[in-house]
């Protein structure tokens, strides 16, 4: 028996996953869909391993990943994602994943990333390992979103998403002139002009989806 944390943004997947994970024998000790919530939580539970969605809405798996890894925590990953995306497997990999697993995979390979997680070991099947290849091949382009800090790929996530600085702002308890520092600095660094060319490179991407 396995203890699991789910962080997922769609309830009926939770629920979908929740069923099929207690059926198999293992133990869901939380769920939710808000990044900073879920790894206090993952950790305050015992969780040992986390199933963990790359699209939460407004905010990024990949920030799960980071704070993990900052806290050198104990749970495991494992992303549970519709992103075949080569880079999106390098960089959850550069930041600490112990496995990677399709949605549209079976309940079987799922049920197999689990007990290699939970046993020590990492689990990337064969798509997903052909997939890192690629990426790790001179063909795929680098991240552009590799270069943001935690914070400032979260507020891209909320600026794609269609939210004002204000709106930013009272959700991050940041002044509006502070977000619109972090906007600003953002389109420095990844080279854009505006609004809707952020937009348009976050979708290119897979940062959101179009």
């Amino acid at each position: 028996m396995t203890r699991i944390y789910l962080v997922d943004d769609q309830l009926l997947l939770r629920d979908g996953l929740h069923a099929l994970l207690e059926t198999a024998g293992h133990d869901v000790v939380g769920e939710g869909s808000d990044p900073t919530q879920a790894v206090v939580e993952a950790q305050q539970r015992q969780a040992e391993v986390m199933l963990l969605d790359l699209g939460l809405g407004e905010r990024s798996g990949f920030e799960v990943l980071q704070e993990l890894k900052k806290r050198d925590s104990a749970v495991r990953a494992i992303v549970l994602t519709m992103s075949s995306q080569p880079r999106h497997v390098a960089e959850a990999v550069r930041l600490g994943a112990a496995g990677y697993v399709l949605k549209d995979s079976g309940a079987a390979e799922l049920l197999q990333a689990i007990d290699s997680v939970s046993g020590g070991r990492r689990f990337f099947g064969p798509q997903v390992a052909a997939l890192a290849l690629q990426a790790l091949a001179d063909d795929t382009p680098a991240d552009p979103f590799g270069t943001l800090s935690p914070r400032e790929r979260q507020i891209v996530t909320m600026v794609v998403n269609g939210m004002s600085s204000s709106a930013i702002g009272a959700e991050l308890h940041l002044s509006p002139k502070t977000v619109d520092t972090y906007r600003s600095r953002i389109m420095t660094k990844l080279g854009v002009a505006g609004v809707t060319a952020l937009v348009r490179l976050a979708v290119r991407e897979g940062l959101v989806d179009g």
